[in-house]
């Protein structure tokens, strides 16, 4: 059985890698850092020479924006797939308890679980849970690009493992935050009261001139890779700007706020680990 929420073209708000190398003429001066708190990956380190491959991939380069370090955030990894025609995978994931979430920014992926196959297009989310038979594809004749967040899932006994789904952002209704009137808001695509969930994946919406306007500090590790716009991040006491296309990746207790800079919407894809207690040695 298919469910196609293909969507025939990009939707605005989604920033796509361009790959490619700098010119020599470039200087090399660059956002880039990396501290004992948080990182910062801008979108001009996202060169060609930085991509990795993957075994059982065919057509596909990978940008390893995250992955667990001892002694900072531990918890998961993110990738940015480009998926060439014709590329793909039937044994994408080697690790059998790993989770995955994918979200397209461009082209269409045909994605199977078990039984069931979907077609994503631009917006278009699947949850993959850990053990799943499952696959995909670049059937659309042009380039793919996709966000994949894996996670080691912590099953409890007594709750079930969660279901696979599927889901379009632009189908699913921003939830404003308290006293807000919407210039903050967050898209859910896992329902928070379902304890099964270890993992959230929310894409936060600024309007500009919004902010976060307390250094939020909280057991939660973060990746926030900017989708759209600018703004500028409270990170441990430094300043730090930020882009469509950066990637931010803040440890457990990393003090964060920011404010959206404007003139676009400020968005970005958030990963966060919830619904466990803290793992004790």
């Amino acid at each position: 059985m298919t469910a196609d929420i293909t969507r025939p073209t990009p939707q605005p708000g989604y920033y796509v890698p361009p790959g490619g190398l700098p010119p020599q003429s470039q200087l090399t001066t660059d956002r880039a850092m990396f501290t004992e708190a948080f990182a910062i990956i801008p979108k001009g380190t996202l060169s060609d020479i930085v991509t990795s491959y993957l075994p059982f991939w065919t057509g596909a380069r990978f940008w390893v924006l995250a992955r667990p370090l001892s002694g900072f955030a531990e918890t998961f990894s993110q990738y940015i797939v480009e998926l060439a025609a014709g590329g793909g995978s039937d044994r994408p994931e080697t690790d059998p308890q790993a989770e995955g979430a994918l979200f397209v920014v461009e082209g269409a992926l045909r994605v199977r679980i078990g039984g069931e196959t979907h077609m994503l297009g631009a917006g278009g989310f699947a949850f993959v849970p850990a053990g799943s038979d499952w696959a995909l594809h670049n059937d659309s004749g042009g380039k793919t690009v996709f966000h994949w967040i894996r996670k080691r899932y912590q099953a409890v006994q007594g709750l079930d493992h969660p279901d696979p789904f599927v889901a379009q952002e632009q189908d699913i209704p921003p939830a404003p935050m308290p006293g807000t009137n919407g210039a903050w808001a967050t898209t859910r695509f896992m329902d928070p009261a379902d304890m099964r969930h270890d993992m959230h994946v929310t894409i936060v919406t600024l309007q500009p001139g919004a902010s976060i306007p307390f250094d939020e500090t909280h057991v939660m590790e973060h990746g926030l890779y900017v989708l759209q716009g600018k703004g500028v991040y409270h990170l441990n006491q430094q300043w730090v700007e930020v882009e469509a296309g950066d990637f931010m990746w803040l440890r457990a207790f990393c003090p964060q706020a920011c404010y959206a800079g404007g003139p676009a919407p400020f968005r970005y894809l958030l990963y966060k680990d919830v619904n466990r207690h803290a793992a004790l040695p």
